[in-house]
C-alpha cells in the first residue's frame, strides 16, 4: 500500500450486498465510502427494459461517472480507509456484456483505457459470492422499481462474467467471500468474521485460490481484454462532442438525484444542488450545440 490507509473494493453479482457491506464495515475501519450513483443514471431505467438499445448510452454514463467518483480516492485516503462498493474495471465487465455493437463497443474500450490509467488501483478487492437462488431472492426482497423488469437469464450471465473474471485475476489481492450462508446485516458474529478476514488479507494473509465452477459459458464473451478492431479514427471534434455528450447525462442524472428527493422544491424554490445541475445541464448542451452546428431554436415549419 503506498498511504498509510487501505483502499478496498467490494465486488460481486447485482443484489449480493456489496453497498450494504461497505457501509458496515466503514464505520469498523473508521473510513469513507465511495459507492455508486445508480439513482442519477437517467438510462438505467430503459436499459432494463431494452439492453440492446440503451446499453451504449447507460455504460458511458457509469463510465464517467464512476471515473469522478474515483478521482475522490487520493484525498479520501489521506484522512483514513476507504471503502467502495465496486472497482472501476467492473465497468468493462458491464460493457462487455451488454453492449452488442462492434463500433461502439470499439469506441468505448478506447475510452476506458485512457480514464483506467488515472483510477487508483484498491490495495484489496473483496468479492462477495452467492449461488443464483441467493441473488434473484435478494434482488427481489430490495425490490427496486428499475430491477423488477430484470431477466434471470441476464443474472446468470452476469455471475458467469464476475466467475470468469475473477477466476484468473491477479491485478491486486483477491480476498472471496462465500455469502449464501451467511448473515452479515443481522448477525454480528458474520460480521466479525468478515472484517477479521479483511483484515488478515490486508496484512498479507493468502487465501485458498476460487474454487472451480462448472457453468455453461455466456452467449458472448462477458469479459475480454482484447476489444474489437478500432473504427476509423474520429476526428478531434467528435471526441469532443462524445465529452459534452457525457457532461450533458451526467448532469441530467444529477436533476434526476435532486427530484426523487423529498421534497425536491421547497418554499424557498429549488435547492442549489438542483439549481447547479440545471446551469451545468444548459451549459453542457449549449457547449454540444454550438460543437455540432445544431441549433436549439424551433425553426419555422416551410410551407
Amino acid at each position: 500500500m503506498t498511504e498509510q490507509h487501505p483502499y478496498i473494493a467490494i465486488e460481486g453479482v447485482i443484489g449480493v450486498g456489496k453497498t450494504t457491506l461497505a457501509r458496515l464495515l466503514q464505520s469498523r475501519f473508521k473510513g469513507s465510502t465511495i459507492l455508486e450513483a445508480f439513482d442519477e443514471n437517467p438510462f438505467l431505467s430503459d436499459f432494463y427494459s431494452d439492453r440492446a438499445r440503451y446499453a451504449f448510452q447507460t455504460q458511458l454514463f457509469f463510465l464517467l461517472s464512476r471515473y469522478r467518483q474515483q478521482q475522490m480516492a487520493a484525498e479520501y485516503l489521506r484522512h483514513g480507509a476507504l471503502l467502495s462498493d465496486y472497482f472501476f474495471a467492473k465497468d468493462r465487465l458491464f460493457a462487455h456484456l451488454n453492449i452488442t455493437s462492434e463500433d461502439e463497443l470499439a469506441m468505448y474500450d478506447r475510452l476506458y483505457d485512457t480514464l483506467s490509467e488515472r483510477v487508483r488501483t484498491p490495495d484489496l478487492v473483496v468479492y462477495l459470492r452467492a449461488e443464483m437462488d441467493t441473488l434473484m431472492a435478494r434482488i427481489a426482497m430490495r425490490d427496486r422499481t428499475y430491477e423488477r423488469q430484470m431477466e434471470r437469464a441476464y443474472i446468470a450471465a452476469l455471475r458467469q462474467a464476475y466467475e470468469s473474471l475473477f477466476a484468473n485475476y491477479t491485478a491486486t489481492p483477491l480476498l472471496v467471500i462465500e455469502t449464501d450462508e451467511i448473515d452479515f446485516v443481522r448477525q454480528t458474529d458474520d460480521l466479525d468474521d468478515i472484517e477479521n478476514r479483511v483484515r488478515a488479507a490486508l496484512a498479507g494473509v493468502r487465501q485458498p485460490t476460487l474454487p472451480d465452477i462448472v457453468t455453461s459459458a455466456p452467449p458472448r464473451p462477458a469479459w475480454t481484454l482484447i476489444s474489437a478492431p478500432a473504427p476509423e479514427p474520429r476526428s478531434e471534434a467528435n471526441w469532443q462532442a462524445l465529452g459534452d455528450f457525457l457532461a450533458l447525462a451526467e448532469a441530467v442524472g444529477r436533476i434526476g438525484g435532486a427530484l426523487s428527493q423529498q421534497p425536491p422544491i421547497g418554499p424557498e424554490g429549488a435547492p442549489a444542488a438542483m439549481q447547479a445541475a440545471l446551469q451545468d445541464a444548459a451549459r453542457a448542451l449549449n457547449i454540444l450545440s454550438l460543437r455540432t452546428g445544431v441549433s436549439l431554436e424551433k425553426q419555422e415549419e416551410r410551407r
